[in-house]
């Protein structure tokens, strides 16, 4: 009877944590205590790990008279999920001296079938970076998952199959051979509507160009049926493609939440969660925090569909992430931040079809819209355009307008700017990232353009929010135009994109 520890790990709201599984057998009548904090998948553990070693060939622990004691280090952390499936069975089969091999610098993840299968789990990628980091030369996880822990280098990964095929592995019977680092490569096959696909609706099109070229967040409101999801589904095509450090940061966070369909995301994720969804759904939350749609829509787009129709609190809880790019979650068995930073792009349809002339069905709708959009939410959003009814004529013609292609490459041509302007300042990548000092440190106003935007924001009572929106968007503006000079016309047509007076006053 001896004792046995090998390494595992388990993700703990977005983060990693190195588990030690250790096994203690002594001599006595027969028992199977699992210690360490563990949740209800992982007590039961011990019949999936007990069918898993009799169905590879070895004598089951059931079978044993003898006390076994599985704990889980360190203790005060909760433990999750099935992750530790594969190392307690090694550890057992280690102290029962039926297997021998060296345990250290190796770590092991994965849930066990009854017949000794290994079965896929979650977190894999954000895993393999903290094993990578805390000195691990191997790791082990279920084949499903070896492409997105194969994103991470400096560690050995190998996929397996079934336990024996580990085992066999780690005595020197049948060497496994590590996988290759996963090529990094973007894709955009899962974006089906491009900007030629929408008909018409270039100053919407042009606002979401502007949105996309310095990330910021844009409303799109009009009748009912005229393209606004179109427009949005299509929004994506023309964002630049993630950096390899934030396409690591979006995949891990999707892989932890269980929403990771393939290997590794390289392009800007798009959520877009229904009108009904709950706060904790939208925001994140619960007894033991976990992201909501916010944070899985980090670094891509939140679309929100018949915005006014969700709950006023799901709508104004979204204060904090457009402002500060993340999400505080605070409960009584602890608190979490998550990271929030997205493009929301909003759909309306105000209860009026001739918004311009400012004309709405009726005192009662209007107020009732107006409730459920508050005045800080509206200030955050930095573009609202119209989209209007599409004439037939050009809905039955051929394809006209710029492409998304062309579109994107005068996008990323405004980011590369950006890039270059804000490369002493690494909390700020876009031009909507600036605060109110960054944008007198950085942005010249000639003083014909600062008279006329003094003018304008008296008259249009503009807020000091408002007021710094403007000169960000002008900056987004001269940029997609490769204009290191603000002028006048930048000026005018940033001013355009302000919320129309008559729907929120």
């Amino acid at each position: 009877m001896s004792f046995a520890k090998v390494f595992a790990a388990e993700t703990s709201l977005l983060d990693a944590h190195i588990i030690d599984v250790e096994v203690d057998l002594s001599r006595g009548l027969h028992s199977f205590s699992l210690v360490g904090l563990a949740g209800k998948a992982v007590d039961e553990s011990k019949d999936r790990v007990a069918a898993a070693i009799k169905n590879t060939g070895f004598t089951s622990p059931k079978q044993h008279n003898q006390k076994i004691v599985v704990s889980l280090a360190p203790a005060e952390l909760k433990k999750e999920g099935p992750l530790f499936d594969i190392a307690i069975a090694l550890a057992y089969l280690l102290a029962e001296e039926e297997v021998s091999f060296n345990p250290e610098k190796k770590l092991f993840i994965g849930e066990l079938s009854l017949d000794g299968k290994v079965r896929p789990v979650r977190g894999a990628l954000r895993i393999a970076q903290k094993a990578q980091e805390a000195g691990f030369e191997e790791l082990y996880v279920p084949k499903e998952n070896t492409k997105e822990a194969g994103l991470v280098s400096g560690i050995s990964v190998y996929g397996i199959e079934t336990l024996r095929e580990l085992l066999d592995h780690l005595a020197g019977k049948s060497p496994l051979t590590p996988v290759e680092q996963t090529p990094f490569e973007e894709n955009l096959t899962s974006h089906n509507i491009s900007f030629e696909d929408v008909r018409g609706q270039d100053v919407a099109k042009r606002a979401l160009e502007i949105a996309a070229a310095g990330g910021h967040n844009v409303a799109l409101y009009g009748p009912a049926g005229t393209g606004k999801s179109m427009l949005a589904k299509a929004f994506c095509t023309i964002l630049p493609p993630l950096t390899y450090e934030d396409a690591l940061e979006v995949t891990a966070i999707h892989s932890v939440a269980g929403a990771l369909k393939d290997a590794y995301i390289t392009t800007a994720p798009f959520r877009s969660p229904h009108h009904t969804s709950s706060h904790v759904s939208l925001i994140g939350g619960g007894s033991i925090p976990k992201p909501g749609e916010v944070t899985l829509a980090h670094k891509g787009v939140l679309f929100l569909d018949e915005f006014p129709e969700f709950d006023r609190r799901v709508i104004d809880s979204l204060r904090q992430p457009l402002e500060d790019g993340m999400v505080s979650i605070s409960r009584a068995k602890g608190s979490a931040q998550f990271p929030a930073n997205f493009t929301l792009v909003a759909a309306l349809n105000p209860p009026s079809e001739t918004i311009g002339q400012g004309v709405f069905t009726s005192e009662r709708d209007l107020e009732k819209f107006r409730r459920k959009l508050s005045k800080p939410i509206v200030d955050r959003i930095d573009l609202w355009s119209e989209v209007a009814k599409v004439d037939h004529t050009v809905l039955s013609g051929e394809k006209t307008g710029r492409t998304s292609e062309e579109i994107r490459g005068k996008v990323l041509h405004a980011r590369n700017l950006q890039q270059k302007r804000f490369k002493d300042l690494p909390h700020v990548h876009t031009n909507s990232d600036m605060s109110s000092r960054e944008i007198e440190q950085l942005i010249v106003l000639p003083e014909n353009i600062q008279t006329t935007l003094n003018a304008s924001a008296e008259k249009l009572e503009l807020s000091p929010r408002s007021y710094h929106k403007i000169i960000k968007l002008m900056r987004t503006i001269a940029d997609l135009e490769g204009s290191e000079q603000l002028q006048e016309n930048h000026l005018f047509e940033a001013l355009q994109y302000r919320p129309k007076k008559e729907l929120f006053e």
